[in-house]
């Protein structure tokens, strides 16, 4: 007998298992197909996709490893602290990096059980439309099985883009997948792409010794974040050992006996060539589109592989939804879980909404850089009036405490009406401290009402405060 539900997510990431959760809560039947294995041991398909299982939470896991290694061999001392041949198990690095990323995901199998989910593992691909809804396979090594959905939630996510002519092995020339897996660490990395992905993994393995390069097409750096943090980010990597080269064209890749070799022409056209041990390729990430069988439903993807939805997420066909990294946006995974929890509640006839503005982005990086709304660069080309505050963590005496010290707090407001049209970070704590400005934001508050709100002292929060209240030139601790 086929089985029928209410809805079904076809793929259990971040917006698919979220999805999954939130249309059982509101009294769905519900099912939830994956197939990616992530090397599973039994090979059984792994739950939470790119983000748990080879991405965020791996990538976060060697991130807190290689700080903790950091700080006792440079920082503690300072405390009086003193260490001696402190050495890095990068085996056991890796291995409490699987141990959490395991836990993670065998917590989604709990969740699924608890909220009443059929997982179903497999590919899931449309086969066409019935009375009683969509009909799916859902594709097995030994075998397929047809169910039928009366609602569709495709939530695929996304895979690592390549380079054209340079094979992945992900041993010596890695994607983000290979990155995650270095057995020792590298003496010399090359890292092709400044995104966040290959500044966090450059990050990792340079904290641990490696000499990393970053070759990077683009002009600029960080070109989505704002000017003032990408230039203070410019000026901070290189002190840290982080050589950041812009502009370049990569001409060969050859991978010989004795490691690989760059080519590539600087942004004067001159060659040059590099040396390394091993190879990241972070230049993007690409939808999980191609094996869905869209036309089968009457649907296609645009031309670069996206599916198009409209503001809820709805595509052309009725009843099936996209969601995360296969739709337009920023392909984070808070993102795909906001999209998820609206589109189960748009099934259920409510109203949600999204405001992407108030959506926010952060780069594990040391220090942290995290933003909110829109940056100094939008608003001059959008000829909006506005004012602008800044304060230096060097004044805050939590990260005096801390000895975190480099970055600023970066507030933009309406000149007008003071409204927060922006907030930007680099930072200790980035990541949590953006967290107060997206909810601000969120509630159209202005930079009175963050100026005005008691913060604890001390704490880093203060300086969101105080840059508040710089937006009106009236700092108290500068």
């Amino acid at each position: 007998m086929i089985k029928k539900f209410d809805v079904l997510v076809i793929g259990a990431g971040p917006g698919g298992y979220i999805s999954a959760i939130r249309a059982s809560q509101l009294g769905f039947s519900v099912a939830c197909c994956e197939s990616k294995t992530y090397d599973d041991p039994d090979g059984e398909p792994r739950l939470g996709g790119t983000c748990l299982n080879a991405g965020c939470i791996p990538l976060k896991a060697l991130v807190a490893s290689s700080e903790a290694y950091e700080r006792v061999n440079h920082q503690y001392a300072e405390h009086g602290i003193t260490a001696t041949d402190v050495t890095m198990d990068v085996g056991q690095m890796i291995k409490r990096k699987a141990d959490v990323v395991t836990r993670m995901t065998s917590g989604i199998k709990l969740l699924f059980r608890k909220n009443r989910i059929t997982l179903l593992k497999g590919h899931g691909s449309f086969v066409g439309r019935t009375d009683d809804g969509y009909q799916v396979r859902i594709g097995t090594p030994t075998g397929d099985e047809e169910v039928v959905a009366r609602n569709v939630i495709i939530a695929t996510g996304s895979k690592a883009r390549h380079l054209p002519n340079i094979e992945v092995d992900n041993v010596t020339i890695c994607d983000n997948e290979g990155g995650l897996k270095f057995e020792t660490v590298p003496k010399k990395l090359c890292v092709i792409g400044a995104g966040v992905i290959g500044l966090e993994l450059g990050s990792v393995w340079r904290r641990l010794g490696a000499e990393v390069t970053v070759l990077e097409s683009m002009p600029t750096f960080l070109a989505a974040s704002d000017e003032s943090i990408a230039k203070e980010a410019g000026k901070l990597f290189p002190k840290q050992g982080i050589n950041i080269v812009l502009g370049i064209r990569i001409d060969e890749v050859k991978k010989g006996r004795n490691g690989i070799t760059v080519s590539y022409a600087d942004a004067q056209g001159a060659g040059h060539k590099l040396e390394c041990d091993r190879m990241i390729v972070s230049i993007g990430r690409i939808p999980n589109t191609d094996k869905l069988d869209l036309e089968a439903i009457g649907l296609k993807t645009d031309e670069r592989g996206f599916i198009p939805v409209n503001a809820q997420c709805a595509t052309a066909a009725p009843g099936v939804y996209a969601i995360g990294d296969v739709v337009r946006g920023p392909m984070l995974a808070h993102k795909a879980e906001d999209e998820g929890v609206m589109v189960a509640e748009e099934i259920a006839g409510q109203k949600p909404h999204i405001d992407y503005n108030c959506m926010p982005w952060v780069i594990y990086t040391s220090p942290e850089i995290a933003w909110v709304g829109k940056t100094e660069q939008q608003l001059k080309a959008e000829g909006r009036a506005y004012k602008a505050g800044k304060f230096p963590f060097i004044a805050n005496g939590r990260a005096l405490g801390l000895g975190n010290v480099d970055g600023f707090v970066k507030m933009l407001v309406d000149a007008t009406t003071d409204e927060i049209l922006g907030v930007h970070i680099i930072g200790s704590e980035a990541s949590d401290l953006i967290a107060e400005a997206a909810l601000a934001m969120e509630f159209h508050a202005s930079a009175e009402d963050v100026a005005r709100t008691c913060h604890p002292h001390p704490s880093l929060s203060e300086v969101l405060r105080e840059a508040a209240l710089a937006t009106d030139g009236r700092a108290l601790n500068m």
